[in-house]
């Protein structure tokens, strides 16, 4: 099994690529950053300290930034989002950042999307919540064909351009890999459909992750595709022997661990403690 390191950057956290440098130095294969653009208002997000969530979710720094002084700092682990919120951007500037930093980090971008669970935040973007997942997949369609295609065009219902000349072209082919965050079994048919991974959240659903991997890789292969080659990456894994153990048995291919946004020592310090972890589980 592989195993990442995740991270909420915050202005009071270590620096990420401090982090990064230590993840990969320590035997990490990838680090990843999640993101909010912003948190409304709201009777369930009131605001800081108010128990709603925790304060790192209003307090994170761009993915796209924080990966881009990672990847100058290091040479070879994979440089993830977990994930991008792509309803709330716009998909041919995605397009664009996407393909900057897989060029830039020589190909270790690795593209984690879904399409977000607060309502007020994708709607303060201008799109209905009921909405999101229809947007998110023209928005996909868009940029794999902005990545792949010299003259690129794309006329749907969300997503309307004209044939467009856009570069660079990322330097991984056809483009990175799309792991998608959906709770199954009802976002199966997405992440089969367009994905190159899955990225599940335990305790996230109604039903726990473990119990799909093999029916995933299953219609995958149903679909014409290498089942085994299709990655599932569980990330907020707890650094937990048992568990792990259950996601090896499972067939999971990477554990990702989320670290507190601690300052450097304190980071530091877990990072280890999540390392031993990793050495005993191999």
């Amino acid at each position: 099994m592989k195993y990442g390191i995740s991270i909420f950057p915050t202005a009071y956290a270590i620096r990420p690529a401090e982090l990064a440098v230590a993840a990969e130095a320590r035997g990490f294969d990838s680090f990843w950053v999640p993101e909010h653009s912003h948190i409304p208002v709201s009777d369930a997000t009131p605001g800081l300290d108010s128990g709603g969530l925790p304060n790192m979710y209003y307090e994170t720094i761009d993915p796209f930034v924080s990966l881009a002084t990672a990847a100058e700092a290091t040479d070879k682990i994979l440089l993830g989002t977990s994930i991008c919120l792509i309803v709330q951007r716009d998909p041919i500037q995605l397009a664009k950042e996407v393909a900057s930093l897989d060029v830039l980090s020589d190909g270790r971008f690795q593209l984690g999307i879904g399409a977000g669970w607060n309502a007020p935040e994708i709607e303060n973007h201008g799109t209905p919540f009921n909405r999101r997942v229809s947007v998110m997949r023209e928005r996909v369609e868009a940029m794999k064909r902005i990545w792949t295609q010299e003259k690129a065009e794309y006329h749907g219902k969300y997503v309307d351009f004209d044939p467009m000349y856009a570069w660079p072209k990322p330097e991984q082919k056809p483009h990175p890999p799309l792991h998608i965050a959906a709770n199954l079994p009802n976002g199966m048919k997405r992440v089969v459909s367009y994905g190159d991974g899955w990225m599940p959240m335990p305790g996230a659903g109604e039903t726990e992750p473990l119990q799909h991997v093999a029916e995933l890789r299953q219609r995958v292969t149903d679909a014409g595709r290498d089942g085994n080659a299709f990655e599932i990456s569980m990330y907020y894994a707890p650094p937990d022997d048992g568990y792990i153990n259950q996601m090896k048995e499972a067939g999971v291919d990477r554990a990702i661990f989320v670290l507190e946004p601690n300052p450097r020592d304190a980071a530091l310090k877990q990072l280890d403690e999540i390392t031993e972890v990793m050495a005993r589980n191999g």
